[in-house]
């Protein structure tokens, strides 16, 4: 882990921002600090930049609007209080809405990929979540149960006081025992940073540290935090990361016009809680993945 060669990259990008800044001032360009609920447009620049994924949770509703959208989703249900019977839902609107995966707590895992065998549909699950501070050793034996039982997507949480100190070897060791478990298993990797507990040079380094240890993803949130994606973290994140890594916004997604938001800034996936009724066009409660 090359820490002169992450500070001299953190300084590039600086400096990019700035002149982004400068000459974007609040009007033409995406922007760095937009909040993905106050600015609903972004959302339709996430599909003109070829958004992969969105992640978003249950919901119900009428005929779908955007089965293209759909496949990009993440359909996400977390909540410690989540029943089985909540789970099966979860999947059964996946399949109906042919999401790409569901992304559900550990023990829900073998379920799932029972749920929905024969489909397009992946399982998705989270790893050291939600503080992230669970040891090396635990993150990587948490994700060989997991890919073991069926999961085919891991997303994990790095060490953030690990990374807010500036031993970014421990977190590049962190992130990178478990993209080696995923690896094993032809899985993916995503990795949450937490944005809402960074500055914006912790953003940076997060997203150098992660890829170079061969993440698939970088997230910006759990969802549990005291913040959610913004438009400016995602336009920041796939800035870093470049074109051989994804973006995954998560967190305070509850509209087509949020979602859409987010892959105009620059986001691969997005992380809700109401993809069905992101996917119809239909606004949504608050509160929630």
């Amino acid at each position: 882990m090359n820490s002169s060669v992450i500070d001299k990259v953190v300084s590039e990008v600086f400096i990019e921002k700035a002149l982004q800044d400068f000459y974007c001032h609040g009007g033409t360009c995406a922007g760095w600090e937009r909040n993905v609920i106050d600015q609903p447009l972004a959302v339709k620049n996430i599909i003109k930049n070829g958004a992969e994924r969105i992640a978003a949770g249950i919901g119900i509703g009428q005929e779908i609007v955007d089965r293209n959208v759909a496949r990009m989703i993440d359909h996400t249900l977390l909540k410690p209080d989540t029943t089985p019977d909540e789970i099966k839902k979860l999947c059964d609107e996946a399949r109906t809405y042919e999401f790409a995966s569901v992304c559900i707590n550990p023990c829900y895992v073998t379920m799932c990929r029972d749920l929905l065998k024969g489909t397009r549909v992946k399982v998705c699950t989270v790893i050291g979540f939600p503080l992230g501070s669970n040891t090396t050793e635990i993150k990587r034996a948490e994700a060989e149960q997991a890919l073991k039982n069926g999961a085919q997507e891991i997303d994990m949480v790095i060490n953030i006081g690990m990374l807010k100190q500036g031993n970014n070897q421990y977190v590049f060791d962190d992130i990178n025992q478990v993209v080696l478990a995923a690896k094993k298993y032809n899985a993916l990797c995503k990795v949450i940073i937490e944005t809402a507990l960074l500055t914006d040079e912790e953003k940076i380094k997060a997203c150098l540290i992660s890829k170079e240890a061969k993440a698939d993803f970088v997230k910006t949130s759990t969802g549990f935090s005291k913040g959610g994606a913004t438009a400016g973290d995602i336009a920041l994140m796939k800035y870093v990361v470049g074109s051989t890594v994804g973006v995954k916004a998560s967190g305070g997604i509850r509209t087509a016009e949020d979602a859409k938001l987010m892959i105009e800034s620059g986001a691969d996936r997005i992380g809700a809680s109401a993809s069905v009724k992101i996917v119809k066009g239909e606004s949504a409660s608050t509160g929630g993945y």
